[in-house]
């Protein structure tokens, strides 16, 4: 048995913060140290996990119950459903805002602060007040910008491998992958039994609890007190350093692009199925699945490929591979009139988005050092932008030509996501990556 796995708190780097230099490279292990089995990392990640998982409940229910929350309010479903758009709104001011400071406070008290907001928010959702679901929307989109990269960061800061490091990050954004796959019938059931105002409730008990532990976890002696004491850039500072490592500006543009096509793509897959081959909207759930499914299988898998010993593709090679296979299979869903075609291609570009997004997640991990948390918070606020992006050019297309327009707007954004690729691929890489 290895002693990753006898004892896997043995491959982790123990404290909160743990700032390294810029290139990452200072305390690390040799780039040729063993990256540790899936099931190890998963014993140390679970509380970071758990609490990314639950990040995503929260819309979840209020896309969910979206019907009866508007009977409640008296508000109408358009009304609420514009709601919607406050949490996006929140997470781009928050998380371009705060970025900086993810990188200047412990990663479990950041953590901490984020499940907090998304506590009260439920709480105040469960009211049912138009008012009130309005704060409830705009503190769900803050508190997530600042929890997810907290968490990844968090993770990624377990192990001083820069292997293992993006291994561990990518092991969140999977967990929120399968999350938003599963949330759906997960929050359903228990409805069932206490209703969507019990689902809230529920949530923010967890909430509560998971910023509690987050809360005591950073208090821990940690015996990084010496780097903690290591003096910290400003806050403009903190851009201008990450503007100048090579290819992250380039990489945080691919991540914003990408989430613009493939959240527009997603926008009008409904409605295409339906006028293409007259899905209903139950038959279409399985659509809905297939595409879940295979953005989950790839995201997991390719930060496994990513994190091998023996990989055989860089993590650049495999961000191009995968936006030439979803850019040719986005194109090739809006064109195809075969239903049993449209399917594979259906799963192809979930899968080829989810695989650029863990190179993304891998290269910024690796290449950002100290200043991971900020380019990382940066990252979740370009992609909050880019759903908006999406759905408006999406849109525009749509209008302008049918779904040949749509597919030439998204296609159009995965074009120029491509060009940035190979530009962050010329990007010399830190010494040590």
């Amino acid at each position: 048995m290895s002693s990753e796995t006898k004892d896997p708190e043995a491959a982790v780097r123990t404290g909160g913060t743990q700032p390294e230099n810029v290139s990452g490279t200072e305390g690390k292990t040799p780039s040729d140290a063993a990256v540790p089995g899936d099931l190890a990392m998963t014993r140390v990640l679970w509380p970071f996990m758990l609490a990314s998982a639950v990040g995503l409940v929260p819309f979840t229910i209020y896309s969910t119950f979206l019907v009866p929350m508007a009977e409640v309010s008296g508000g109408g479903v358009a009304a609420l459903g514009q709601l919607r758009g406050l949490g996006g709104l929140a997470a781009l001011a928050v998380g371009a805002a705060l970025a900086p400071l993810i990188d200047r406070v412990r990663r479990e008290w950041a953590a901490a602060g984020g499940l907090a907001v998304l506590a009260v928010s439920a709480a105040l959702g469960a009211s049912g007040e138009f008012l009130l679901l309005a704060a409830f929307c705009l503190l769900v989109g803050a508190g997530t910008a600042v929890l997810n990269p907290a968490l990844t960061a968090a993770a990624a800061d377990r192990f001083d491998n820069d292997a293992a490091a993006g291994r561990a990050a990518t092991l969140i954004t999977a967990t929120q992958s399968l999350t938003a796959l599963l949330a759906a019938p997960l929050v359903a059931l228990p409805a069932l039994v206490w209703g969507w105002r019990g689902d809230l409730w529920a949530i923010a008990a967890l909430c509560s609890a998971l910023a509690l532990y987050f809360l005591l976890r950073g208090r821990r002696k940690n015996g990084t007190e010496a780097a903690e004491k290591t003096e910290r850039p400003g806050y403009l500072e903190s851009f201008r350093l990450l503007g100048a490592l090579p290819g992250v500006v380039p990489l945080v543009l691919v991540a914003m692009l990408r989430t613009a096509a493939f959240m527009g793509y997603l926008a009008y897959l409904a409605a295409f199925y339906d006028e293409r081959f007259g899905l209903a909207p139950e038959p279409f759930a399985i659509v809905w699945t297939l595409s879940g499914t295979a953005f989950f299988l790839g995201n997991l898998l390719a930060g496994r490929l990513l994190s091998s010993d023996r990989a055989t593709i860089p993590a650049e090679r495999l961000m191009t591979l995968g936006l030439m296979v979803a850019l040719a299979a986005l194109v090739g869903v809006f064109f195809t009139h075969t239903l049993w075609l449209a399917l594979p291609l259906t799963a192809l570009v979930g899968a080829g988005h989810a695989t650029v997004a863990a190179c993304v997640t891998t290269l910024l991990v690796r290449r950002c050092g100290s200043l991971r948390g900020t380019a990382l918070s940066l990252n979740a606020a370009g992609m909050s932008f880019g759903v908006f992006l999406g759905a408006g050019l999406g849109g525009v297309g749509l209008a302008l030509g049918g779904f040949a327009g749509t597919a030439a707007a998204l296609g159009g954004l995965t074009l120029v996501a491509l060009v940035l690729a190979r530009l962050a691929a010329r990007s010399p890489a830190p010494a040590g990556d």
